[in-house]
């Protein structure tokens, strides 16, 4: 386990950062995998985030070799599960699944790989894991057996973030779930923003420059995008040239 925070240092250090999520289960050939790695690091694409709800270990080690193989691009592992671990990341999301009450996903997960992930050489980074209703039933929720907080409940959303934090989480993660009608509402992150210093990752429905756009005007330090682009790999030239017109 690293000491230094050289991941969460990049996290703090801007808004509007972009993490494209690998899910190894749909993506975990370098068939696949090689030419989203050369469209992302075109579009300066800040980090990979590596996991997914079902993955088995073989396909999240093997697709994270592969990754690290291809690309420079800092590798950050997303767990669904105590298994999805690998030396071939950077860092990982230490995520507690604090907005749902199954102890599974609040520490029984932890218990299970508590002595692998000591002695793994990342940057361990504690996450406040909060799942809001993206309009429809998503995949983590399921297998989590834990209820999304509506969209619209800002007042629920932010104590439980602000709880994350009193906790001693560095980082609050707000995830509307792979396949979301709607990502997370920017009002909550301005919301958060106001009350918090902490860095805030949002994902899920992101699917636009516009709400690219929106989400790190709210303060948003990394927006996740995943399904959009397993659908449409071409959306990464579009968001080289935001970033391009952002830093010019």
């Amino acid at each position: 386990m690293k000491s230094t925070k050289h991941i969460l240092q990049k996290f703090i250090a801007k808004t509007g950062q972009i993490a494209v999520l690998i899910d190894p289960e749909v993506t975990n050939s370098k068939l696949k995998l090689q030419p989203i790695v050369e469209k992302a690091e075109f579009a300066q694409v800040d980090y990979f985030f590596i996991g997914g709800s079902t993955v088995t270990r073989a396909d999240f080690e093997k697709t994270t070799a592969i990754l690290k193989s291809l690309t420079k691009i800092p590798l950050v592992i997303f767990p669904g599960d105590h298994q999805q671990l690998s030396n071939d990341a950077e860092a990982l999301l230490y995520l507690s699944l604090i907005s749902g009450r199954n102890p599974e996903y609040l520490i029984g997960q932890h218990v299970k790989s508590a002595q692998e992930v000591l002695k793994l050489d990342l940057e361990i980074l504690p996450t406040a894991y909060v799942l809001i209703s993206g309009g429809t039933q998503s995949t983590v929720a399921y297998v989590s057996q834990t209820t999304p907080i509506p969209r619209d409940n800002f007042s629920i959303a932010l104590n439980t973030a602000v709880a994350g934090v009193l906790q001693g989480n560095e980082i609050v993660y707000f995830d509307a779930g792979s396949g979301a009608r709607q990502p997370v509402d920017a009002e909550l992150i301005k919301k958060v923003n106001q009350q918090l210093k902490t860095v805030v990752i949002v994902g899920g429905g992101v699917r636009s420059i516009e709400e690219i756009e929106v989400l790190k005007t709210a303060g948003t330090n990394v927006i996740v995008i995943g399904n959009k682009i397993e659908e449409d790999i071409d959306f990464l030239l579009d968001i080289q040239n935001y970033k391009s017109k952002v830093t010019s």
